[in-house]
């Protein structure tokens, strides 16, 4: 759904490289740049690609479809849950319940967070 509100498709190198051209030159791929290693091989990189993607996250504004989401989700008997592998919160920034939402990969703003922590970064 990200993409519909205008964030690169990270599943095609083309989507992914027309955001991070840099990325592309140097022919690496979100595979190889989404990993925590990433943070010790390279930090410059691996924070500045990190903090990129976050900051895109915070810009884009979600789409009309979360508000049909959640106005569907808030008129059902008992409410709904959310369980989505977007990482870019915003299931959250459209008013959905941090409490029915549940995100199988963790949000942006978390992993960043927790990947400095597993390398050693924040002690």
């Amino acid at each position: 759904m990200g993409v519909d509100s205008g964030l690169p498709d990270f599943r095609s190198s083309e989507g992914f490289w027309n955001a991070y051209p840099a990325l592309g030159k140097l022919n690496i791929d979100f595979q190889r740049i989404a990993k925590p290693q990433k943070f010790l091989e390279d930090p410059t990189l691996a924070w500045g690609f990190y903090g990129h993607r976050l900051n895109l996250y915070r810009k884009t504004v979600p789409h009309e479809g979360f508000r049909i989401l959640r106005e569907i989700a808030e008129n059902l008997p008992n409410g709904a849950f959310v369980a989505t592998s977007n990482v870019d919160g915003h299931f959250q920034k459209a008013g959905f319940s941090e409490h029915r939402i549940y995100e199988v990969r963790t949000s942006q703003f978390t992993m960043v967070a927790r990947m400095g922590l597993q390398i050693g970064y924040f002690r």
